[in-house]
C-alpha cells in the first residue's frame, strides 16, 4: 500500500486487520525483520513550510532528504544533523526521506557538538495504531507542552506510530571548514587525542579515527568548522594542543572534507566487504578496551566516530559480538546482517526489565493491536 495523503494512511492502518511493515524511502532495512503488508509513506511528500528567517522547515515524512538538502543549501542552510545514508552498507535503492531518518533516530558525526536528529525536532503528525491522528509539539522550540512525544517518536522505527509530518529546526550552513589529520596512531592514542580535541574549547565537529585508512595506515581526523578566520585560528591551537601524538597535516579543501566524512558518516569502509556489521556505543575511553577484546576473540575490523562513544564493527557473519563484549556500559546493535541472523541473534541489545515493561507500556498505549512493525524492535 501506498496512501497519498494523511487521511488515507489512516484509514489504511485504522482498517488493517493484519501487521504492517512500515517503510519510507527502503533504504535501511534495520530491525527484526517483520511478516506483514507493506505500507509505504513515501506518498506523503513534499516541503510544506520553510521559513529561512526563522530556521524551521516543515515536510512530509515521505520527503527525500536530497530535496530537503537542496532547498536549505539554496539559503545557505542545513540539517543540523547528518544523517547517515545506509544504500552502500546496506546494498539498497530508493531515496532516503527525512520520515526514515527521524524513525531511526539517524545523526551522524555532527552530533559529537550539535546534538542528536531528535534534539532538533519541533513538531511532528502521526498515525497511532488505532489509526488516529495525533499532533505534537510546533514550529517554535518553547513549545513544549503535554507529553513530548516528538523525542518519543524519534527512534521508535515506527513502532508507536507513523510520522507523516515533521518539523525541524536547521541551521546556518559553515563558511568554511578545516580537518587535522595524524597517521599511526594506535587505538589508545588515538582515542586520547579525540578526547583531547572534545573536550578543548574549539569546538570540534566530527572526530574519528580508523585502523586502516585508504592507503592501509591508520587516521585520526578530527574537523572543526564555522567562519573562515575562526577555522584557522582553532585549527592552528588545535594543532599545537595534540603536538604531543606527533605530526599533524591540515586539510582545508571542501571536497576532500566532504569527501572524507561522508566515508565515515556512512560507513563506506565495509561497503563492499562482506560480514556483519554492528554498531556499539559505549563510553569513549572504554571504547580500545572493548575492540582489543574483541580482537583476542575473533577477527574484527573497525572504525570510531564521535571520539569513540560510537564503534562500527564488521566481523565474520553470524558472529554474536554481544558475547564477547561482556557486561559494557553501552549497546550493541546489529546494523547488517542475514535476515536468519537477524533472526537468530536479535538486532536491537537487551533492555533492562524495568526499561523493557516500560517500552512494552508505550507500545500497548500507542498500538494496542500490535500491528506497526511488530517485534522489529526486538
Amino acid at each position: 500500500m501506498k496512501p497519498g495523503s494523511e487521511a488515507e494512511l489512516a484509514e489504511a492502518i485504522g482498517s488493517a486487520t493484519d501487521p504492517l511493515v512500515i517503510i519510507g524511502g527502503g533504504t535501511k532495512p534495520i530491525g527484526t525483520p517483520v511478516e506483514g503488508e507493506s505500507l509505504s509513506v513515501s506518498g506523503i511528500a513534499g516541503i510544506r513550510r520553510y521559513e529561512p528567517q526563522a530556521l524551521t522547515l516543515v515536510a512530509g515524512a515521505g520527503t527525500p532528504v536530497a530535496e530537503i538538502n537542496h532547498e536549505l543549501a539554496r539559503h545557505k542552510q542545513m540539517l543540523a544533523f547528518e544523517p547517515m545514508d545506509c544504500r552502500d552498507l546496506l546494498g539498497t535503492d530508493g531515496e532516503p526521506t527525512i520520515g526514515g531518518i527521524v524513525a531511526a533516530n539517524m545523526s551522524g558525526p555532527r552530533r559529537v557538538q550539535t546534538g542528536a536528529c531528535r534534539d532538533y525536532l519541533l513538531g511532528v503528525r502521526f498515525i497511532d495504531g488505532s489509526g488516529r491522528v495525533i499532533r505534537n509539539g510546533g514550529r517554535v522550540m518553547k513549545n513544549v507542552t503535554g507529553y513530548d512525544l516528538v523525542r518519543l517518536l524519534a527512534g521508535s522505527h515506527g513502532t508507536l506510530g507513523v510520522l507523516t509530518e515533521i518539523a525541524l529546526k536547521v541551521l546556518p550552513r559553515p563558511e568554511a571548514a578545516g580537518v587535522l589529520l595524524l597517521t599511526g596512531l594506535t587505538d589508545q592514542d588515538a582515542v586520547r587525542c579525540l578526547e583531547a580535541a572534545l573536550t578543548s574549547p574549539f569546538e570540534v565537529t566530527g572526530a574519528a579515527h580508523t585502523p586502516r585508512g585508504l592507503d592501509g595506515d591508520p587516521v585520526t581526523m578530527i574537523r572543526v568548522e564555522g567562519f573562515e578566520d575562526s577555522v584557522r585560528y582553532r585549527c592552528f591551537r588545535l594543532r599545537d594542543l595534540l603536538r604531543e601524538f606527533g605530526d599533524i597535516d591540515l586539510e582545508t579543501g571542501a571536497e576532500r572534507i566532504a569527501a572524507g566524512w561522508k566515508w565515515v558518516r556512512d560507513v563506506e569502509c565495509f561497503g563492499d566487504e562482506k560480514g556483519d556489521v554492528w554498531r556499539i556505543s559505549t563510553k569513549p575511553g572504554d571504547a580500545p578496551s572493548l575492540v582489543e577484546n574483541l580482537r583476542r576473540q575473533t577477527e574484527v575490523a573497525v572504525l570510531y566516530d564521535w571520539g569513540g562513544g560510537l564503534v562500527w564493527i564488521k566481523t565474520e557473519a553470524g558472529t554474536d559480538l554481544r558475547e564477547g563484549c561482556g557486561d559494557i556500559d553501552g549497546h550493541a546493535t546489529l546494523i547488517r546482517a542475514s535476515v536468519a541472523d537477524r533472526l537468530r541473534l536479535g538486532v536491537f541489545h537487551p533492555q533492562p526489565d524495568r526499561l523493557r515493561r516500560i517500552s512494552l507500556g508505550l507500545k500497548a498505549k500507542f498500538d494496542p493491536r500490535g500491528i506497526l512493525n511488530p517485534g522489529l524492535m526486538n
